[in-house]
């Protein structure tokens, strides 16, 4: 049954044009929107913590604002890649630059997961609370760019 489902996704996908740009689109867009919005609070946060109070405390609100934005860019990352996946399982399945992509994905999410325990560290007045942020947001930057390299990567070296 489940490869029957994956050859009709072929079919469908390769004979649609516009289903294809909406896909790759979506893919793009979630990177663009997700990752962008998430490497701009990181360079706000490494700022922030050679800052005074109230700019950090401006940069709280800041990450506060930009949970959602990310985290629907990685929701469309995660959509439009399983469907880019399922389009070409066999060249996909058997990519090293595509599970090398995977393992940074779950390492962005796990980072993601330690700058919010980050943040309610620095609510609750933590020491050094700041400077382990700092540190999962530049973790972050190198993330995202070593996530996107990857994506580069992926169709050019497979």
């Amino acid at each position: 049954m489940l490869s029957h489902v994956i050859e009709s996704w072929v079919s469908l996908y390769a004979n649609h044009a516009a289903l294809r740009t909406g896909i790759e689109f979506l893919h793009i867009g979630g990177l663009v929107a997700g990752g962008g919005c998430a490497i701009t609070a990181d360079l706000a946060t490494i700022t922030a913590v050679r800052d005074r109070a109230a700019t950090r405390t401006t940069q709280l609100q800041l990450l506060k604002k930009t949970h959602l934005i990310v985290v629907l860019g990685l929701v469309a990352l995660g959509v439009s890649g399983a469907l880019l996946f399922g389009a070409d399982v066999q060249t996909f399945f058997y990519s090293r630059i595509f599970w090398l992509k995977m393992g940074l994905m779950v390492l962005l999410l796990v980072n993601g997961w330690l700058l919010l325990l980050g943040e309610r560290q620095v609510k609750r007045g933590e020491p050094r609370a700041w400077a382990r942020l700092h540190y999962t947001a530049v973790a972050s930057l190198i993330l995202w760019s070593l996530t996107t390299l990857a994506g580069a990567a992926l169709p050019n070296i497979g």
